[in-house]
């Protein structure tokens, strides 16, 4: 016969018993909503950093005093784009956007600094048709100025100079707006390739009777060439690409760390002496394609002699 202690002993137990699963049971009802949450929260990330993201053009605007440029120039509006990268997550539609975005503010100058077609992409005929026909449609007042990058190859000029580019590789251009006093803008092509001339691309300050004082823009794609640059000539402002601003980005710190031929000079902005570099982020995506903390975008500067 179970005694009275016996039989409190077992409900006891079996009160136990069931805490124990109740409390189990909400364990696993717990970590399942939280493996559930982290997975949802994964997808939302993935489909940000690789849909959205990529796509979000933004304009990062400046304005630009010094006192070298031409009165002629002052509030001249000089566009910058980069990177392009056609092929990876830009197509025809981004090109489009972009174009849009650009023709809506109205430049002077429009400048492009290398990379027009990724490597890994065989663009079609129709394709760099269209493509010709979009940057064509880039309106300006003064002109259109390119350089090329480690990823361009013969369709690279092609392209550009039916889009009414100046390719300005190892070169340079005195560049005048309603007066006889004109900025230069120069342009190195890449050092990745091997193809870099800096001498030829300033030549223009070794001729006779050169000026010294003028302001100079110079188009570069990898940013680490700029220390051999300023070892020999002035130059009041840098263009320039490659870097992505690193793609992915700690809020409030910026990159990790630059590329090859971008490692110095990687961040958006840099201010040397009496030398400004703006380094883009470019419009398309290489490596992962995917884009966090560092949406594409197109530089937007307005030119002021005071």
């Amino acid at each position: 016969m179970t005694t009275r202690e016996e039989k409190n002993k077992e409900q006891f137990e079996e009160i136990v018993n069931d805490e124990l699963r109740e409390n189990r049971k909400k364990k696993v009802i717990f970590f399942t909503k939280l493996i559930v949450l982290i997975i949802v929260c994964l997808f939302i990330l993935y489909f940000y950093v690789t849909y959205v993201s990529t796509k979000m053009i933004t304009v990062k605007e400046e304005r630009l005093k010094n006192s070298k440029l031409p009165i002629s120039f002052n509030s001249t509006k000089i566009i910058q784009f980069s990177d392009l990268h056609y092929g990876t997550t830009v197509k025809i539609d981004e090109v489009k956007n972009l174009v849009k975005l650009i023709n809506k503010r109205h430049p002077d100058i429009v400048v492009f600094t290398g990379d027009l077609i990724d490597d890994s992409y065989d663009i079609s005929t129709s394709e760099q048709e269209d493509l010709i026909k979009l940057l064509k449609s880039i309106n300006v007042s003064i002109g259109k100025y390119a350089v090329s990058g480690e990823d361009d190859g013969d369709n690279f000029s092609t392209i550009l100079n039916q889009s009414d580019f100046t390719v300005l590789d190892n070169n340079y251009d005195l560049v005048y707006n309603n007066d006889n006093n004109p900025i230069l803008i120069t342009g190195l092509s890449s050092s990745l390739n091997g193809n870099r001339n800096i001498d030829n691309a300033f030549k223009y300050f070794s001729v006779e009777n050169h000026n010294a004082n003028i302001y100079s823009i110079c188009l570069i794609h990898e940013s680490d060439d700029i220390d051999d640059i300023l070892s020999k000539y002035s130059v009041d402002l840098f263009l320039g690409g490659h870097s992505h601003n690193g793609q992915i980005r700690i809020p409030f710190y910026g990159a990790i760390s630059g590329v090859e031929g971008s490692s110095t000079y990687y961040k958006e902005h840099y201010e040397l002496d009496n030398s400004q570099i703006y380094v883009s982020s470019g419009i398309g995506t290489v490596g992962s394609g995917i884009r966090l903390f560092d949406r594409p975008s197109i530089n937007f500067f307005r030119l002021s002699n005071s």
